[in-house]
């Protein structure tokens, strides 16, 4: 496995080449650039290319904040156009505006149809489409994921993995099922702290990343929210996490 962050984990830093020292500093091998705050454009997009090359740091992926069903694929082009010029690997979507539950079957397929057009557009640029794994989209659950992968029938549709936090059998079952189509996962700290979860059950993260190696997952691990770095502008944190997580999984070696 190999571990990085999201930029968007040091939202309160709009310097990209401080984002750049700090994951020099705190040995990360990859990055995930938002699209929200720190690279909006292409310009920024070759120049933060430009930077992470020189660091000998990875840009896995692009945090796009498109959401499946606008419908808008001069938009999703730019996207596209923005994760190509970085020489990312995977961009980051929202499926959609509500759970799997709350979705209709109309609604569905035209997600379905969205998601078609975008694959096929990013194919062109040799990238993977990869919804966030979150409430109030479509990618809420491991069943709904797995039915719309199949219907959509593009193999570069993957997701995301990341934990709910205090359920252990689902975390471990969607890690299972979807461990073939999973392109990155995200670890969130902040929602560790803010659930007070190391005091509940500090061998979680463990577990989890034993299970990702037993079903031979060999992808990007990156930390998103870390508390102190997102909430006070402490990106030393940065580097515990990090040393922490490589420390975990090398002991699974």
């Amino acid at each position: 496995m190999h571990f990085g962050f999201t930029s968007t984990t040091l939202r309160q830093i709009k310097d990209i080449e401080e984002i750049v020292g700090i994951a020099v500093d705190s040995g990360a091998e990859c990055i995930e650039w938002g699209g929200d705050i720190h690279v909006e454009d292409i310009e920024t997009a070759k120049h933060a290319k430009e930077l992470c090359d020189k660091a000998d740091i990875r840009i896995c992926s692009y945090g796009s904040y498109y959401c499946v069903g606008s419908n808008d694929l001069s938009e999703w082009k730019k996207i596209c156009k923005i994760a190509n010029a970085m020489n990312a690997r995977t961009v980051r979507v929202w499926l959609g505006k509500a759970d799997s539950e709350k979705t209709s079957e109309a609604d569905y397929k035209k997600l379905v149809e969205d998601v078609k057009s975008m694959c096929d557009v990013a194919a062109k640029y040799g990238l993977d489409v990869c919804p966030e794994c979150h409430g109030n989209t479509f990618n809420n659950n491991t069943d709904a994921f797995l039915k719309i992968r199949k219907d959509v029938g593009f193999d570069n549709f993957t997701t995301y993995f990341q934990s709910l936090y205090r359920r252990l059998k689902y975390d471990l079952d969607r890690i299972e099922r979807t461990a073939e189509y999973i392109g990155c996962v995200h670890v969130s700290y902040f929602e560790q702290f803010r659930e007070q979860f190391p005091k509940l059950n500090p061998k979680y993260m463990d577990k989890l990343l034993e299970k990702l190696a037993e079903c031979g997952y060999d992808g990007d691990v990156l930390v998103e929210f870390t508390f102190f770095s997102y909430h006070h502008g402490i990106p030393s944190a940065m580097k515990k996490e990090l040393e922490m997580l490589r420390k975990k999984a090398g002991e699974l070696k």
